[in-house]
């Protein structure tokens, strides 16, 4: 279907280590697979070829009884065969495939020199395959950057399997009864899997979030595994599974007393030291330029390092969603004002709407936002020009505020005393507004949780449609499954855990750090610029300046209307002031316009009366009803209709040919 991704991939078989060029500073962002349990090298070798866009430079495998592993190669800085992987530690016979990069391997690896270990290459993943040795599962603490690896202990006979402190990489794992699997992407565990029937729990947050939060996937037995967390997986079974990394709302203090020249210096300071520790790199590195502030303080700080850093945006043709505002003209103000290139792809409206099932399929999952398609076009563009690593904004608002949310959260001052039966007016009142009118809509978002208290407020901030709506557009059979209010379990259970003192702007961000940041944000940057074989780095989420932002005062941050405001006032020296107080806008895919038009067709064919019914997940009815109100203008239905028409296509590309069941 996607002649796209069959460009990318390549012959796969066994390989062996080749020393045949010097080692050079090595990162390597690529893809793994690999498993524990009564598995063949067959399967292994046919995972590998799914997740070849992941890593077109190079790949391997290496296997055990009972144990297998295997990686596609990005190289980005230790270009030789030096970075092969699965990487062998000759001294004790461990095996790791690693995806990603540490940032203070040098640090590390001087600390390892000091006793002693002499190193083969000067790549990072040999420096955590040799710390591994000294410090086993210890090594999560002391490591600074993003990554997932799977490394097979040799003397234990199990394999430690880890994902990043804030999930930049994707992991996902299945255990069944011939064992474990792992893997950067879920279809390359559609190998190891016997079967795969739907979860219809997580298909209901799909809808109602149109990402899923938590662990869930779309398959009942395929798990993400959790930003920060581990697990030790021996002879096919789950051994122990834990978290190693916490965010710094649950362990690091804010600086009620920080004053404000201390916050925004400090902002400066460790964002341009974040931004120059992720600029390393053998291969030319690029990056994004929204005209948004986030992105262009990366480009600032970024052309210290290269001044003639080249810069990358999209330009959709044919027009912005209502109540946007176009990126193209601020991304050429920062450009202008930077003196860097900036390099724009024009994609028209049917074109991008055309690739909606190619973005489904790379997705994984059937996440209804058209956003990823905007870091796949500007990937494509980046790679063909020779750009294999682009530094992304990711994360800007996310820990410093500048979501409407975290504006309409502080406006609650206003109206939370209101007695509960009046909160309930405001709720009805406004959700009867006209969904087509952009203020309106945002309007009757506001207050569409007004009944609700406390946390389940706060995650009433996220869902894009309500619950019980969502809940009736499923078949009369799934609708006898679904679990009771298990939708907004995952946070809920994560809120339960954060200290009750915390502010709710801080409970606000630290649900958008762990939920809307991993499992939305960050999945579709990886899986969207892995397609075209090119890495992102997101100096935002750098460790230090994690912590750092923790400890600056919420009223720094949200102040009033203007969200991240001790990030606007640290960038004041180096960009524009009308790109720092630019009005908030997003990816302007003129989403509701393709419903009635690009997509119309393609609407009517999936998620027709016998394609639903043939289904069997939703009602054809209510769903028909959906489609006649959003043709019609009665209300506006597009993020839910995009959501399942995600869905079908998913299930049509991932579910179909694996003899699964849909409850």
């Amino acid at each position: 279907m996607f002649g796209f991704f069959d460009l990318l991939r390549s012959d796969f078989g066994h390989f062996s280590f080749s020393l045949t060029k010097k080692g050079l500073l090595g990162f390597c962002m690529c893809g793994i697979v690999g498993y524990s349990g009564e598995f063949n090298c067959d399967q292994l070798h046919g995972a590998v070829k799914e997740i070849a866009h992941r890593g077109p430079d190079d790949s391997g495998v290496d296997s055990g009884p009972g144990w297998g592993l295997g990686h596609t190669r990005l190289s980005i800085l230790d270009t030789s065969t030096l970075g092969h992987q699965p990487m062998v530690d000759k001294e004790n016979g461990n095996v790791i495939a690693f995806n990603g990069e540490i940032y203070n391997f040098p640090e590390l690896r001087e600390e390892l020199e000091a006793k002693g270990v002499v190193f083969r290459s000067r790549s990072d993943t040999e420096v955590l395959l040799k710390l591994y040795a000294f410090e086993g599962e210890g090594v999560l603490d002391r490591l600074n950057g993003i990554f997932a690896f799977a490394l097979w202990d040799a003397n234990e006979r199990k394999v430690l399997v880890a994902r990043d402190a804030l999930g930049v990489k994707p992991l996902y794992y299945s255990e069944m009864e011939a064992g474990v699997t792992f893997s950067s992407e879920v279809k390359a565990l559609l190998e190891f899997l016997p079967t795969a029937d739907l979860d219809v729990n997580s298909l209901e947050r799909y809808l109602t979030f149109l990402w899923s939060p938590g662990s869930g996937t779309p398959f009942k037995s395929v798990k993400k595994l959790g930003p920060g967390e581990a697990m030790i997986v021996s002879e096919g079974n789950v051994e122990r599974h834990w978290q190693w990394y916490t965010l710094p709302a649950f362990r690091v203090p804010t600086q009620r007393g920080m004053s404000e020249d201390d916050a925004i210096e400090g902002t400066r300071n460790h964002l341009r030291d974040a931004v120059r520790r992720q600029m390393v790199a053998d291969v030319p590195v690029g990056a994004f330029l929204s005209g948004g502030l986030d992105s262009s303080a990366i480009v600032a700080f970024a052309k210290e390092e290269n001044p003639d850093i080249e810069c990358f945006t999209i330009e959709p043709m044919g027009g912005d969603e209502a109540g946007n505002t176009p990126d193209l003209p601020y991304a050429r103000r920062v450009a202008d004002h930077l003196g860097v290139n900036l390099n724009v792809v024009s994609i028209d409206s049917t074109t991008m709407a055309q690739s909606l099932e190619r973005m489904v399929e790379q997705l994984d999952e059937p996440l209804a936002d058209p956003a990823p398609l905007n870091v796949l076009f500007i990937s494509q563009l980046a790679r063909d020009q020779g750009i294999k690593v682009l530094l992304s904004g990711a994360g800007g608002d996310d820990i410093f505020t500048g979501y409407r949310r975290h504006w309409a959260l502080q406006m609650e001052r206003y109206w939370r005393w209101l007695p509960q039966t009046v909160r309930e007016g405001l709720k009805n009142v406004t959700s009867s507004l006209n969904g087509h009118n952009p203020t309106l809509r945002r309007l009757a978002k506001m207050f569409n949780g007004a009944d609700l208290e406390g946390d389940e407020r706060l995650v009433n901030y996220f869902y894009w449609a309500a619950p019980a709506q969502i809940r009736s557009l499923f078949s009369e059979k799934v609708q006898s499954v679904l679990l009771g209010d298990a939708v907004a379990e995952p946070m809920l259970d994560f809120l339960s855990e954060l200290d009750q003192s915390r502010e709710p702007l801080e409970r606000l961000l630290a649900l958008e750090q762990r939920f809307f940041l991993t499992d939305h944000n960050l999945t579709y940057t990886d899986k969207m610029s892995m397609a075209a074989g090119v890495e992102v780095r997101v100096p935002f989420l750098d460790l230090p300046l994690l912590d750092f932002a923790q400890q600056i005062p919420l009223h720094m941050k949200q102040r009033g209307r203007e969200g991240k405001w001790v990030l606007k006032k640290a960038m004041e020296p180096f960009l524009p002031h009308d790109v720092i107080y630019r009005p908030k806008t997003g990816f302007g895919a003129p989403l509701r316009n393709w419903m009635r038009f690009e997509l119309r067709e393609l609407l009517g064919d999936l998620l027709s009366e016998e394609s639903l019914k043939a289904r069997g997940l939703f009602q054809p009815e209510a769903v028909q009803q959906l489609i006649a109100d959003n043709d019609s203008g009665r209300s506006d239905n597009s993020y839910i209709l995009l959501s399942l028409l995600c869905i079908e296509i998913w299930c049509r590309k991932f579910q179909d040919n694996q003899q699964g069941i849909v409850v």
